[in-house]
């Protein structure tokens, strides 16, 4: 039997409440650092075309409709949520907010986003993001609890950010753009796998199959973690052959690369938990770096 509590609280405790609940769902600072991406993304294709203005209208977009696709996420899996230590306390398990609320709060963060990079960049930027949302609400989320594939198809939309900003820029699909989804796509399975590792025991409890292989936190699961790691250094060599950075980028990307392969490669040995937890703190601070020598390299 489930009691609840009603407590009365002024309107402006009211809308604090609510006003947290609903950055909850959004995720903002994660959203904020994907929005980034799709503002990187803009600024490689532009260069000293773009504006602050734009920058910003991009930035806006993207998290837009990454809040809507986290949003939905939650809702679709308020039920597993709740069985879970870290995602108990969200707004959806603890009905802080409604089906409904968070499903209206989706539909406007979506197609505001989406009609924002139709009116003020192209209708191709649109479709990606348009695209982006579906596949990572409607294909990756139920696919969570059915297969590890999940990641690979997660791994989709959370590399078009920056290639949204760059089809934003030149209306579209470019060898540099592409490059740059390649980049964030790969980036993402030692990301997604190293955070899996240590909490597989959790998502285990709600079905989640997020480990690269059914044996879990096994020697082959870290095989592959090393191995999608391994990929990213010898993908440098291509912005290189596309003009994109000169030596001193692709060097940064090959050091960055190393710096990224080093706690995989320990994890692979030891199948510490530390060592994931190791490779998680490495992978946020690849990204960025790697952003910054396509900026600056």
């Amino acid at each position: 039997m489930i009691v609840q509590t009603v407590e009365k609280v002024s309107l402006g405790q009211w809308l604090r409440l609510k006003t947290r609940a609903y950055m909850e769902l959004l995720k903002f600072r994660l959203s904020l650092l994907v929005a980034l991406s799709a503002v990187f993304g803009y600024a490689m294709a532009a260069g000293d075309a773009s504006s602050w203005g734009l920058l910003l209208l991009m930035g806006l977009g993207g998290l837009m409709i990454t809040g809507a696709s986290n949003t939905l996420n939650q809702v679709f899996e308020r039920e597993y949520d709740a069985k879970m230590a870290r995602t108990a306390q969200r707004p959806m398990p603890t009905a802080r907010l409604s089906v409904r609320e968070a499903v209206a709060f989706a539909l406007v963060l979506g197609l505001g986003g989406i009609a924002l990079l139709g009116y003020f960049f192209n209708l191709e930027a649109a479709l990606l993001g348009i695209i982006g949302l579906l596949s990572y609400a409607f294909v990756y989320t139920p696919m969570k609890r059915l297969s590890p594939f999940s990641v690979f198809v997660g791994a989709i939309p959370g590399g078009l950010p920056p290639l949204i900003g760059w089809v934003a820029f030149t209306g579209g699909l470019e060898a540099g753009g592409l490059l740059l989804f390649a980049f964030q796509f790969f980036w993402q399975f030692p990301h997604f796998w190293a955070i899996a590792w240590q909490l597989d025991d959790d998502y285990q409890k709600a079905g989640f199959k997020m480990l690269p292989t059914a044996s879990g936190r096994s020697q082959a699961s870290a095989r592959l973690i090393l191995v999608y790691t391994l990929c990213l250094i010898p993908m440098a060599y291509f912005p290189l052959r596309l003009d994109m950075i000169a030596w001193p980028g692709a060097l940064a990307l090959v050091l960055a690369g190393l710096f990224f392969t080093w706690p995989a490669y320990r994890l692979f040995r030891n199948l510490d938990d530390k060592d994931a937890r190791r490779l998680m703190f490495a992978s946020f601070l690849y990204l960025p770096a790697i952003q910054l020598a396509f900026l600056f390299g």
